[in-house]
């Protein structure tokens, strides 16, 4: 007998089964999954069980990671709830889409009326579109969907309940389900001890229909680096983590009803958070802790699981994806981001080195506007109105852990001086492998010169790309090199 003959027979044999094992799979496969959009609100990679925390309880959204993929550079454009929400939904730098801040009372920023959102195009493509819980996006003409469901935005598993016909609709057509909680956003309430710890939606003597809820000790919770180690910013900590466990039994449930409507095989999930961790240091800050966020996607179809992605991706690029996984053209769409789809399984794919993050308004009051280029040793920081106090959020500045440093006239808030915190230069530079904590700032040194100038340059860039109307500030006193009629 001649074995290299039979060996490679065997060989040959298994291959073409695998063939038809794949062929099998794929046939399975609807020609459009159904999409579950899941947006937190102020929820950083502090506080996530598959991110490295180990007190925290995620169990459901730590599932979705082990499933599928967890993002280690994904970033928010901006750190402001409204303006980043627009984002996601266009897939435009708020710059460009017009919804600069906040859209809710006196705020009243709104999204151009020309632009085609996320709903709008996945609506042309066939689906049916839904959407539960916190919006803060306008008007309501762009960002059109066929359903919305009611709910107590802080009751997560009533909220997923609310959207169960949805879900489990015989229709042939897919959905598109936009499922947003307020948690674990700061709330008007306050806990009544002597330090006044803001409860994040927390009910102290009862709880929200179906959910168990998971209550912190102060003295266990990890303070992140950024943070002052101090009783309040703990107690603070306790009620957030409390906070992010309730909304992962939202995400809990959600997994639920799709298994029990037999469509969690054929379901695509994105889970993300709008912006950081609402305290100072982290949401309206284009810092790492305001805009280096959680991104886990579970694909029914991809072929490895639990895979860490190490692109640099960021919200901009979330309706590209969508309307890729969707069948369309989303290269023709006019959208500022890509689509990931392609490299979702790949660990280091190349061409996603850099990112870029654009902040305006938070609320009305609160303009100051900054850019940022993302890469993964540097990170540039250009602060438009560098003139001004840095201003506050009126949530961040009345928590106590804030209070706490200004009423005793601190010196340092974490790892940072107070006094930098409030009063910045025109350009940062961070070298993030040796200064994770952003304190030494290399655009302030001569030996960096060049390294600045190659940062403008590619800012520049980026603006004229995405048609940004602060290009002009390049041509204003204090910004050397411009063009009065380009701002280049």
């Amino acid at each position: 007998m001649d074995f290299r003959k039979c060996y490679q027979s065997i060989i040959i044999c298994i291959a073409i089964a695998f063939l038809i094992q794949g062929l099998s799979q794929a046939s399975l496969r609807p020609t459009k999954p159904n999409i579950l959009l899941i947006v937190s609100d102020d929820h950083g990679l502090d506080a996530v069980g598959c991110y490295g925390n180990q007190v925290i309880q995620t169990p459901n959204i730590d599932k979705l990671a082990k499933e599928g993929v967890r993002f280690k550079n994904a970033f928010c454009t901006t750190a402001s709830c409204s303006a980043s929400r627009s984002v996601i939904l266009t897939g435009l730098y708020n710059h460009a889409n017009g919804q600069y801040g906040h859209s809710h009372s006196y705020h009243h920023f709104k999204t151009f009326e020309n632009i085609r959102s996320l709903p709008v195009h996945l609506k042309s493509l066939g689906y049916r579109t839904a959407r539960v819980g916190k919006f803060h996006v306008a008007p309501e003409d762009v960002y059109k969907f066929d359903e919305v469901f009611e709910g107590d935005t802080r009751s997560p598993v009533e909220m997923a309940d609310n959207c169960r016909d949805f879900i489990s609709s015989s229709s042939e057509n897919p959905f598109f389900l936009y499922y947003c909680t307020s948690d674990p956003h700061r709330s008007g309430d306050y806990s009544d001890d002597e330090i006044g710890a803001n409860l994040f939606g927390n009910l102290p003597n009862s709880s929200y229909p179906g959910i168990n809820e998971v209550k912190y000790k102060p003295e266990d919770v990890i303070v992140p680096d950024f943070l002052p180690d101090t009783p309040e910013c703990r107690a603070e900590l306790a009620q957030y983590y409390q906070s992010v466990s309730r909304l992962d039994q939202g995400v809990g449930r959600l997994i639920h009803l799709l298994v029990s409507a037999d469509k969690y095989q054929d379901t695509v999930i994105v889970y993300i958070s709008d912006n950081g961790i609402a305290f100072p240091g982290a949401k309206t800050t284009v810092y790492e802790p305001g805009i280096h966020l959680p991104c886990v996607i579970r694909d029914p179809y991809q072929s490895k699981r639990g895979i860490v992605n190490n692109a640099f991706i960021n919200w901009a690029d979330i309706a590209p994806t969508l309307v890729d996984y969707a069948l369309g053209n989303w290269k023709s769409a006019g959208f500022h981001g890509r689509s990931f789809k392609s490299v979702l399984e790949q660990s280091n794919p190349n061409g996603w080195e850099e990112t870029f993050a654009s902040h305006t308004f938070h609320e009305i009051t609160m303009y100051y506007p900054m850019r940022v280029i993302r890469q993964k040793q540097y990170k540039f920081i250009w602060n438009l109105d560098y003139r001004q106090s840095y201003p506050f959020a009126t949530d961040l500045w009345a928590a106590p852990t804030w209070q706490q440093v200004y009423k005793n006239h601190k010196k340092y808030f974490g790892k940072r001086l107070v006094e930098n915190y409030l009063h910045r230069p025109e350009f940062e530079i961070y070298d993030l492998q040796k200064d994770p904590d952003e304190v030494r700032n290399l655009a302030l040194s001569p030996d960096h010169s060049q390294l600045l100038e190659s940062f403008k340059e590619k800012m520049k860039k980026f603006q004229k790309e995405t048609n940004d109307p602060w290009i002009i500030a390049w041509s204003l006193e204090g910004v050397s090199g411009g063009d009065p009629l380009t701002g280049l």
